[in-house]
């Protein structure tokens, strides 16, 4: 009897910032023919009449190689080497108990905590996971919980307060002149809220922060794949909220909310990053310097991928 084949659904990423320009793609097509011209020019010095000849009966097989060799070279430096000594080396890792939960079991605690919230698309989180995420998240849009992100922030902090050991330092001063989502997670929030309408609850494939271990928070921003953004105070508490295990220790990867920016004075000079770290007295919520790397913290990002 005939076997049906299996099909492999591979998970296409969705890039933020969008596709490429046709500006862009000019400007790339003229740099790879002047690139082409000046090897092929190098090479033919190089070569006789029979080893010329040996190149052409290769025909289609080379081209193919040499493709594969400019996408290849082309990809390498798609990573910004910006804030690149920013970075430390760092052996942190996860608590042993720190499990991810099925996406159902993570939506049903967070109705738990939260009562209003409405539906969730949970056969998302049996997908497969895009490139750089290590497992799906339930995460709730903050619009479903508070009239602004600042307001749903003190919320989540306050019942995350309320179920742990919780040192708030910046209680007070998280209003808008001070904590901001960043340009590329509120895009990301919007792409994310538009690919599942009508969910007060969506399913992210997030990393946890061992991607982005030792790296400052601005480094750790630029060195992100076009579809990957940082995770802010809200989806971060949340996480927690689902997960305690994930800070539960005082030698595991402590997180920092690369998704967000923070004004120390309130005056709209947003030059620090919120972070999450654990010590004898629980969890504390401050602030650190956004171009500082440790070797003790990690930034935990999402992904996007196109949902078909």
């Amino acid at each position: 009897m005939a076997t049906t084949p299996t099909i492999s659904h591979q998970i296409v990423p969705l890039h933020i910032s969008g596709n490429t320009t046709q500006q862009q793609n000019r400007s790339i097509l003229e740099f790879l023919s002047e690139v082409a011209q000046l090897a092929s020019q190098t090479a033919i010095e190089q070569l006789d009449r029979q080893s010329a000849q040996i190149v052409l009966d290769m025909d289609e097989k080379l081209k193919l190689e040499l493709a594969d060799v400019v996408v290849n070279v082309i990809h390498q430096h798609t990573t910004s080497n910006k804030y690149k000594d920013e970075e430390v080396g760092s052996n942190r890792v996860y608590p042993p108990t720190y499990r991810v939960r099925p996406v159902e079991a993570q939506v049903t605690e967070l109705r738990k905590l939260f009562p209003s919230l409405g539906s969730c698309m949970e056969r998302l989180g049996h997908k497969t996971l895009p490139e750089g995420a290590e497992e799906w998240f339930a995460i709730p849009r903050w619009q479903a919980l508070a009239p602004t992100y600042n307001e749903a922030v003190e919320m989540v902090l306050g019942v995350l307060g309320s179920r742990r050991r919780f040192s708030h330092r910046l209680a007070g001063r998280l209003g808008p002149t001070f904590l901001r989502q960043s340009e590329r997670l509120t895009l990301a929030e919007k792409i994310l809220t538009d690919q599942q309408p009508g969910n007060d609850i969506l399913v992210v494939a997030i990393q946890a922060g061992m991607l982005h271990r030792g790296c400052s928070a601005r480094r750790a921003r630029v060195s992100m794949a076009g579809n990957e953004f940082g995770l802010g105070v809200f989806a971060t508490a949340c996480l927690l909220l689902t997960h305690p295990e994930r800070l539960s220790s005082e030698d595991t990867l402590m997180i920092d909310c690369g998704g967000d920016e923070y004004s120390l004075r309130g005056d709209y000079t947003f030059d620090r990053v919120p972070l999450f770290d654990f010590d004898s007295s629980g969890i504390e919520f401050s602030i650190f310097y956004e171009d500082r790397s440790r070797n003790q913290w990690g930034t935990p990002s999402g992904f996007l991928y196109k949902l078909v």
